[in-house]
């Protein structure tokens, strides 16, 4: 059996969906399942158990000697909260209390950080594990994903295997509940397609022209398959980045998704509200050398065919992954 934590969620389904393409059919889902359009997500997904996330820790003490993984992909995401508690308790203390299930039972272990860890990008976007004590989140989310990196990482004891991994902006299908927290791609397909245009922030920097402003977009569907080799892999356990490797300007993105639409391009230009506008990252783009390393060589979709996948097979069908 094989747990995926969030599995209601976003990247957490879409996971399930690639173990089941390999016919890992027997998957523990836990999450809260409180939200009916997250649980959408696994409609028609094979299915072994779902277990509530606070019965997880209960339900291991009794099956721990069935589960061949854990990728625990669950977490609280909004960068918008700032109750430190909150990340504290899902972020932080769930996370260490996985960890150690893992260390008992003998479990390897996928868990999910975040390039939000890197801040403004201060000290670059590098996965050299020496650096990261000394990284600057923005937020209390972020904050939370590098405290339990650093925890992990001054551990005597670690899982025999386990990875953490630094997703960049990840988008694709399944992430229709997301709200103001999905991903670009996803609010410029649904303002096209409601106005006939999209507005971006505006540059407040001189050295980047309006919407050139860049990130490291990476598709849903490579981020599953760098799950799926680290679970066969099993060995070099540490903190990887998971982007594109390669950084593209929004207009980049917002072009590609008007003409995955088959529409021109009407794009202008609004201020970046005030209150973010001195924590807006303008540049992202993840060293990928560390993975490439350890013998990953599966190509990263290019944004094109990422976005083109996405409204074409997805979006414009209100299809699930």
């Amino acid at each position: 059996m094989i747990i995926v934590t969030g599995a209601a969620g976003f990247i957490g389904s879409c996971l399930i969906s690639r173990l089941n393409a390999d016919n890992f059919n027997h998957i523990i889902a836990v999450d809260s399942f409180s939200d009916e359009k997250k649980n959408i997500n696994l409609q028609g997904k094979k299915i072994k158990e779902r277990v509530d996330r606070n019965q997880l820790f209960d339900w291991l003490d009794k099956n721990y000697q069935h589960v061949e993984f854990i990728f625990h992909i669950g977490a609280r995401t909004d960068t918008t909260e700032f109750d430190k508690a909150i990340f504290d308790t899902l972020n932080v203390n769930y996370s260490k209390t996985i960890w150690q299930k893992c260390i008992d039972y003998q479990i390897p272990l996928v868990y999910a950080s975040s390039a939000a860890t890197y801040g403004l990008g201060e000290l670059g976007y590098n996965d050299n594990e020496t650096l990261i004590p000394q990284l600057k989140p923005l937020n209390p989310y972020g904050d939370s994903k590098n405290e339990f990196d650093i925890w992990a990482l001054n551990q005597e004891k670690k899982p025999f295997f386990w990875a953490g991994l630094k997703f960049f902006n990840v988008y694709g299908p399944n992430e229709y509940h997301k709200g103001r927290m999905a991903s670009v791609i996803f609010h410029a397909y649904n303002q096209i397609r409601s106005t006939g245009q999209m507005k971006l922030f505006r540059s407040h920097k001189l050295e980047f022209k309006d919407g050139e402003q860049m990130r490291d977009f990476v598709y849903v569907k490579d981020v599953v398959e760098v799950c799926m080799f680290l679970m066969h892999h099993r060995r070099n356990s540490g903190i990887y980045n998971l982007g594109s490797g390669k950084a593209r300007t929004f207009l980049d993105l917002v072009k590609n998704t008007f003409y995955a639409m088959n529409l021109e391009p009407q794009i202008s230009f609004i201020d970046t509200p005030a209150d973010i506008r001195d924590k807006y990252q303008y540049f992202t783009e993840a060293n990928m050398g560390k993975l490439l390393s350890i013998g990953y060589s599966k190509p990263f979709h290019t944004l094109e065919a990422g976005v083109k996948d996405y409204v074409a097979h997805y979006l414009a069908e209100q299809k699930y992954y």
